[in-house]
């Protein structure tokens, strides 16, 4: 990300997200606030989304809502089992705060001061009012840490609390990465976390690596470059090092099967979801 600039990932991802509400059938995810917390620029660029020749783009369009829909998914099931904290890393234009539906739930949105300050002017402007049960908080990791961030909006680590960490993976370094997965791992049993990961190049056909280097050169020219890919099993391990001891890891089959009604074959097609590069990971202590 850019100083002084918000970040151009988080309003593309918020793009796709309100084109799946008018292009994709069945919804994997509602979002009634997708188009609203738009700028008119932006909604200006949702028709573009439409083109159904372009598999891959619709592909990357249905993981971004299954992926929203996995974290509020698991998200409810943690308020069952009595979690009353929920931390949004890289909210972007996430609008589940403005329309969540746990009264005794406390949200916290964590983000880069700049798409924090861009964010809360969308709101104002889509007349989207901001509830009492969320709480803001600007963190630059260049000068912070999640926990001084946190605990400076009011957040409790004596607490359990369930963390949603959607499109940010890909664009940091294993030791922050890690940081932050330690940091949630010394949170009191209950806790847990949502988030995407990307394989690595040699372990993607190549067909996908073309469409990855597509999508990395695009992401790179936007100041906001891949950097970290992970392998399933190492991952695994770096998870259980840390402490947790709830782990469910899905490829590309397993989300199909899930969410989008396909046979569980890694040669399902059906113009919705492609390739084994994006993984979806809760990670429960």
């Amino acid at each position: 990300m850019i100083e002084g600039r918000r970040s151009q990932t988080a309003e593309r991802v918020a793009i796709r997200r309100a084109a799946h509400q008018l292009y994709d059938s069945p919804l994997v995810f509602e979002d009634p606030l997708a188009l609203k917390v738009l700028s008119e620029e932006a909604a200006a660029r949702v028709p573009g989304e439409a083109d159904e020749g372009n598999r891959w783009g619709r592909g990357l369009r249905i993981f971004i809502a299954v992926r929203s829909r996995f974290a509020e998914e698991e998200l409810a099931l943690a308020v069952e089992r009595g979690v009353r904290q929920f931390v949004i890393l890289g909210a972007g234009l996430d609008t589940f705060a403005y329309r969540n539906p746990f009264a005794e739930l406390r949200v916290f949105e964590v983000d880069h001061p700049d798409t924090q300050a861009w964010k809360r002017e969308r709101l104002r402007h889509a007349g989207i009012a901001i509830p009492e049960s969320l709480n803001y908080a600007p963190l630059d990791f260049d000068r912070e840490t999640l926990a001084h961030g946190l605990e400076a909006a009011g957040f409790r680590r004596d607490q359990p609390a369930f963390f949603s960490w959607l499109g940010v993976v890909p664009y940091l370094t294993r030791e922050s990465a890690l940081a932050t997965l330690g940091f949630i791992a010394a949170l009191p049993q209950g806790s847990g976390v949502v988030f995407d990961y990307a394989i690595p190049r040699a372990m993607m056909g190549e067909t996908e690596q073309r469409a990855f280097d597509f999508l990395a050169a695009r992401v790179a020219r936007a100041g906001e470059p891949f950097r970290l890919f992970l392998e399933p099993e190492q991952l695994a391990t770096d998870l259980r090092a840390l402490g947790f001891i709830e782990i469910e890891d899905m490829n590309s089959a397993a989300i199909r099967a899930r969410w989008l009604g396909e046979a569980a074959g890694e040669d399902a097609r059906d113009g919705r979801l492609h390739g084994r590069s994006g993984r979806l990971l809760c990670a429960r202590l």
